[in-house]
């Protein structure tokens, strides 16, 4: 077959990506002044406001995984996608009824203290030594995953570097440097530097995809429109593909990634950090709302251009021979074949500033946990004495140095696995152990400290045996998460016995089930004044970028990639920015 003729990255996308980064550098450092203290670091101080604090979790939540493992999967199996990658709609819809509210009212300086608070500070203690392993391994795959997209729109797949004894591949190499990168970004602006930059590139990553959709339909419609775009698609795609197939047609793999779904999105450690930043319950209610809508409406804005490559590049194999799963290139390959250069460097810079973000919030509960849960109660515990806030904040950084470089060993191993949805699916596969027994301490308070711990380990460890029994080896994903929600909900239930009120380990639990009764309620001026100044300079980045792309209009371009697509991409952006540049004179105007 002959092969695409893609628009890989040149010198004017390099210029657009150093300038798109400078200018995160600068939103971190921006943030880093409103980091008065710890609190400030760690949470946002509580005064993030509720679109911002959604918009970030919702962009950081998918990152490079929607444009690599779940285009690699939507563009094999078809429309069951748009089922599968759909599904978070419904966990933040539980969240909006009833853990954003109640997350909010726990009144967490870090995530974990909902541990100390509700069971003991050894369940912490427990939790945070066996959440390091889970928390390197998901920056390794976000990197694997994000390096997989940007090696692509480099051209560095078939480039080798010779360091000292070592030899790298390019798709290495960039993982060794974005590993680098990634410590040095995260350390810098704390939640407020995650959050403006995550809404950054929400925007640029909506208007990438607001015109990449019409554009892919258009191409394959070859002149005729549309609609003969999609006529196309229904006459040239496999059979079956706009039925349930594979893995969204087998019963157990919905059942168990439902689980998944609702754990991952209503009691992960991050989204319990987004809904403590915010000021109130009712923040926290309207950002669960805000990334339900996104999570409906998102996914099928690349769903539906992958499956369009999948006409257009029948044979990912021929293209990218060297990845261990070519279809995960999918997504990449229809951005560089129809986005003219200028909007290509954007693209890669919002895509891989997005995982960086991602790979922030990880680092960012982390070592919170570590700093707040572990090193200042053991110091006060054996010295007497209080860890200042200096030396907290260089425990911190330590903690993000030490996670980022075993991240870049996970994402060198992650290949031998298949592919990164394969590998999201064992690592999530069993996490479950630990979560569900979070879910259930929220909503059933009336078990004994020990609760977590023993329902926790009694469903990893029979999980673990029955991997290596290879009970079910065809169904493993699902083996895993529907047994360790089972019996992590039995051991829970039977611990009720044990449960005495009177036990002096409770007390914090007696105090956790006042503050739940107390609702979270934010002065009036809260959501004005200072916190809703971001949004000034949220607009004056989306002017910037705007001008920046109009100008791109003038670069060289193809007639499979026209130029004026940066324009269109440019106006966008232009009247985002003045939009929110106003709403940031109004809510100035409104407190003074």
């Amino acid at each position: 077959m002959d092969l695409p003729d893609f628009n890989t990255v040149n010198a004017f996308d390099y210029a657009l990506i150093a300038l798109y980064f400078g200018i995160i550098i600068f939103v971190g450092f921006y943030a880093a002044k409103r980091n008065k203290n710890t609190d400030d670091y760690f949470e946002g101080g509580g005064q993030i406001p509720w679109f911002l604090a959604g918009l970030s979790n919702w962009v950081s939540g998918f990152s490079a995984f929607m444009f690599v493992a779940a285009a690699g999967f939507t563009y094999k199996w078809g429309i069951g996608a748009a089922l599968i990658f759909t599904s978070a709609t419904w966990a933040y819809l539980v969240g909006f009824l009833y853990f954003a509210k109640m997350w909010r009212r726990c009144r967490l300086s870090s995530p974990l203290q909902f541990l100390t608070r509700r069971f003991s500070p050894g369940t912490t203690y427990f939790y945070s030594l066996t959440a390091v392993i889970p928390a390197i391994v998901g920056i390794g795959q976000g990197l694997y995953i994000l390096c997989i997209f940007v090696s692509t729109a480099l051209g560095l797949n078939d480039v080798s570097f010779t360091v000292g004894p070592l030899t790298l591949s390019g798709f290495q190499a960039l993982t060794i440097v974005t590993g680098i990168v990634m410590v040095l970004y995260t350390a810098v602006g704390g939640l407020w530097a995650a959050v403006l930059s995550d809404a950054v590139q929400g925007i640029i990553i909506g208007v990438m995809t607001l015109i990449i959709l019409p554009v892919s339909y258009l191409h394959l419609g070859e002149g005729a429109g549309i609609i003969a775009g999609v006529k196309r698609l229904l006459a040239e795609v496999p059979e079956g593909y706009f039925s349930l197939q594979g893995p969204a047609a087998n019963p157990w793999f919905l059942i168990g990634y439902t689980i998944n779904m609702m754990l991952g999105y209503n009691v992960a450690w991050h989204l319990v950090q987004r809904y403590n930043s915010v000021p109130d319950e009712r923040g926290a209610r309207k950002m669960a709302l805000l990334c339900c809508g996104l999570s409906l409406v998102g996914p099928l804005m690349w769903i539906l251009p992958v499956m369009a490559a999948r006409v257009l590049f029948p044979d990912m194999g021929a293209i990218w021979p060297q990845f261990a799963n070519p279809a995960e290139a999918s997504f990449v390959s229809l951005a560089l074949l129809l986005l003219p250069h200028g909007m290509i460097g954007f693209v890669v810079s919002a895509i891989l500033s997005a995982t960086l973000g991602q790979a922030n919030d990880a680092f960012n509960w982390l070592a919170a946990t570590i700093t707040r849960d572990i090193v200042v109660p053991l110091r006060r515990r054996f010295t007497g004495k209080t860890l200042g806030e200096k030396a907290q904040l260089r425990v911190a950084w330590l903690t993000m140095t030490i996670v980022g470089v075993l991240g870049v060993v996970v994402a060198f191993v992650i290949p031998r696995f298949g592919g990164a949805f394969e590998f999201a699916l064992i690592y999530f596969s069993l996490t479950a152990s630990f979560q569900m027994p979070v879910a259930l301490g929220m909503i059933f308070r009336r078990t004994p400290w020990w609760s977590a711990i023993a329902s926790s380990s009694a469903a990893l460890v029979v999980a673990i045996v029955l991997m290596v029994m290879g009970v079910f080896p065809e169904h493993d994903f699902a083996r895993n998460m529907i047994v360790e929600a089972v019996v992590a909900s039995v051991v829970f239930a039977a611990s009720a016995r044990w449960f005495r009120a009177d036990d002096p380990k409770h007390a914090g639990l007696i105090e956790l089930e006042r503050d739940l009764q107390t609702p979270v309620i934010a002065d009036e001026n809260t959501y004005g004044g200072g916190a809703m100044q971001v949004y000034g300079l949220i607009g004056t980045v989306c002017l910037i970028l705007g001008v920046v792309l109009a100008l791109s209009t003038f670069l060289p371009s193809t007639p499979v990639a026209p130029a004026r697509i940066n324009l269109i991409a440019g106006v966008i952006l232009l009247i985002l920015g003045f939009g929110l540049r106003r709403l940031a004179r109004r809510a100035t105007a409104a407190t003074t």
